[in-house]
């Protein structure tokens, strides 16, 4: 299941934005890039519908996997556990979130993979 499009980020001004003013954390198999949200950035992109709430991108690169269905497969795993994880209580936190994975073999390691993403949510406050 595909993370509702109100949580996701889109247009390359928000991404240029959260590269650029974006709390890092490190993890084994992933980074995450957090900022606080701008509004102003989608509006001018023309999303009407855009709030000032907590959204996300997952981005991970061919050398992470070169098959996209493997890709593909990683994207959904991690949108799962925000669907089940996130609730509406944690939506309104003014936050973008940018998941980069590093390059390694651990597609078959959905644990180890999810024990990542869950730590970094808890190292970066974005669930208690």
């Amino acid at each position: 299941m595909a993370l509702p499009k109100n949580m996701r980020l889109k247009g390359y001004r928000t991404f240029n934005y959260i590269h650029k003013n974006s709390i890092k954390y490190y993890g084994e198999l992933m980074t995450f890039k957090l900022a606080k949200s701008n509004p102003k950035i989608p509006l001018s992109h023309k999303f009407t519908n855009s709030k000032n709430n907590f959204k996300v991108a997952i981005a991970i690169s061919k050398k992470v996997s070169k098959k996209s269905v493997e890709r593909n497969k990683l994207r959904r795993i991690l949108h799962e556990w925000l669907l089940s994880n996130i609730q509406k209580i944690n939506n309104h936190k003014p936050y973008w979130l940018l998941v980069n994975l590093k390059i390694g073999v651990f597609s078959d390691d959905k644990d180890r993979l999810l024990e990542d993403f869950q730590n970094l949510m808890f190292k970066s406050r974005l669930i208690k």
